[in-house]
């Protein structure tokens, strides 16, 4: 891969990103919207597509990506929780981290066993 390219993706994908987070300051309800939007996993998909032209792997991505959100739920859940009962911000990011590990975990073991692309 070219140097370039991955400096444009990266600017790209930094971008989308600042900008959520950037309208979240202003408005927490519109930059839960948009960082809830697939931009990331969209903006993976066309790399991929772009470096590989492999629908089938574009097509395995995307299903693995769907089961993640899934498993990461929780741990939004959990932060959410947390931080309106005033648990502290560093112990509230601490249990979503661990939430979410927890429940990447649970996906990969029983993606695993029932087959699933994990």
């Amino acid at each position: 891969m070219d140097w370039g390219q991955l400096a444009i993706k990266a600017l790209i994908s930094g971008a989308v990103i600042a900008a959520a987070s950037e309208i979240a300051r202003r408005s927490p309800g519109w930059g839960g919207l948009i960082a809830s939007l697939p931009l990331v996993s969209t903006l993976a998909l066309i790399w991929l597509w772009r470096d590989t032209g492999d629908a089938g792997r574009v097509a395995h991505m995307a299903l693995s990506s769907s089961l993640y959100v899934l498993a990461s739920l929780p741990a939004f859940v959990m932060i959410a929780l947390l931080l309106r009962k005033e648990v502290s911000f560093p112990a509230a990011l601490v249990a979503f981290a661990v939430t979410g590990w927890i429940g990447y975990w649970l996906m990969q073991f029983c993606g695993r066993r029932w087959g699933w692309p994990v």
